[in-house]
């Protein structure tokens, strides 16, 4: 069997023009689709409505993770699974998530196209909200799924706006009544792109994923003092973007330190200050830290070592108040060697240029594998990887080759 490329290719178009927009930086169309939106709403209702297209028996759990189940000659066997999400980031390009739902999608189409019938039932899925974007939490849905968040947790969560989870998944008609907990599949595997430079830059054709870095999110507060730029001297300011900038540079230099490990990354992604005036100096800022580890040591070390640096500056500069809240946290992920060891036989069987890769980003694959054995193959995007933007772009023939591989894999873990 061999997985249909141009329509795999059509379905990505297809999607990837459900919540386009034109992007000023860099002349292409980009894709917002965040989360619970109108615009995730109406892809979700073309990606259910292509699984019941296909035969699927859909549902919809209480948290939004909506499945496709094609039925097994074994009607007792456990499932095998794959997916990922639908939802973007505000700037986002059309294959981050959505390569691994409509791969999955690929997989089913084929296999009905072929009449073949596995002995194991396969299961298509989309997460919610994985990247995290509008509530603050990522891989929500999946994580609700397989239990390191309640769904009371995940409903309780809100946007800047204060619109909440459960009220958002109600008015877009995604509030489902199936339960959110997941009978533990059989095994899960999941098709991404990398999202980075280094499948390309090595010339290879795909990347076995051998687990997820640690991620830990927080939210600053930092509360100062407004005052006047030009009238109030430097050593009476209580300026909450100077301890925002502070601790910027801090967490780089903490990276560059190699104190904690040479894979540490770090990242202030959103830094909101106010009120937000040439002539002003900042009352408060809200920033984002963003910290990355393959060491789940090392990341402890870097968080605490963080905090204290915060208690540091707050007696460093008098009349400043931070506040640290951390929004979400994952322990790195190691993926099952069964699967990795299913996936690089098809891989070897093609002939493919792979590596062993680990994964920056985090994915839902992670949180399945806190349940069940998971794996991930991962396909190179172009223009170094880039991803989470419009320039976020892989061939045809490598989502193809990925798809391919994926169907292989679950016919594979199926029988």
């Amino acid at each position: 069997m061999r997985v249909d490329s141009d329509r795999l290719w059509r379905s990505l178009a297809e999607l990837g023009e459900v919540g386009a927009y034109d992007d000023e930086a860099t002349g292409l169309r980009g894709v917002c689709r965040l989360a619970l939106t109108d615009a995730d709403a109406a892809g979700r209702r073309l990606v259910r409505r292509w699984f019941e297209e296909v035969g699927l028996a859909v549902r919809v759990d209480r948290i939004g993770n909506t499945y496709g189940r094609r039925a097994g000659s074994d009607a007792d066997a456990g499932v095998v699974m794959s997916g990922s999400h639908i939802d973007s980031v505000p700037t986002g390009g059309r294959f981050d998530g959505a390569l691994g739902v409509l791969g999955a999608l690929e997989v089913v189409r084929t296999l009905a196209d072929a009449g073949t019938v596995t002995r194991r039932p396969i299961e298509i899925a989309f997460f919610t909200d994985e990247e995290g974007a509008r509530f603050g939490t990522d891989m929500l849905g999946s994580a609700t799924a397989c239990g390191r968040l309640s769904v009371e947790q995940a409903w309780a969560l809100r946007d800047r706006d204060g619109s909440t989870v459960r009220g958002e998944l109600e008015r877009i008609g995604f509030l489902g009544e199936a339960p959110e907990r997941l009978t533990p599949p059989h095994a899960y595997v999941e098709l991404h792109i990398e999202q980075g430079p280094i499948l390309e830059a090595a010339g290879m054709d795909a990347g076995i994923v051998t687990g997820v870095q640690a991620i830990s999110w927080f939210e600053l507060t930092i509360v100062g003092r407004a005052a006047h730029a030009g009238t109030t001297p430097m050593e009476l300011r209580r300026d909450a973007g100077l301890a925002a900038a502070r601790i910027n540079v801090r967490m780089h230099e903490m990276a560059a330190s190699g104190r904690y490990g040479s894979g540490m990354r770090v990242t202030m992604g959103r830094i909101d200050a106010s009120p937000n005036r040439v002539n002003i100096v900042p009352r408060n800022v809200v920033c984002t830290v963003d910290l990355r580890n393959p060491d789940d040591d090392a990341m402890a070390a870097a968080e605490s070592d963080l905090e204290r640096y915060y208690r540091e500056l707050e007696r460093d500069m008098p009349g400043i108040r931070i506040e640290a809240r951390q929004t979400a946290r994952t322990a790195s992920v190691r993926f099952a060697p069964a699967v990795q060891s299913v996936i690089e036989a098809r891989m070897q069987a093609h002939g493919v240029r792979y590596q062993r890769i680990l994964s920056g980003a985090g994915h839902d694959a992670q949180e399945l594998a806190a349940i069940c054995p998971a794996g991930m193959i991962f396909v190179p995007g172009k223009h170094d990887g880039i991803s989470h933007n419009p320039r976020e772009f892989s061939t045809q023939e490598a989502c193809a080759l990925g798809t391919q591989l994926l169907l292989e894999t679950l016919l594979d873990l199926s029988r």
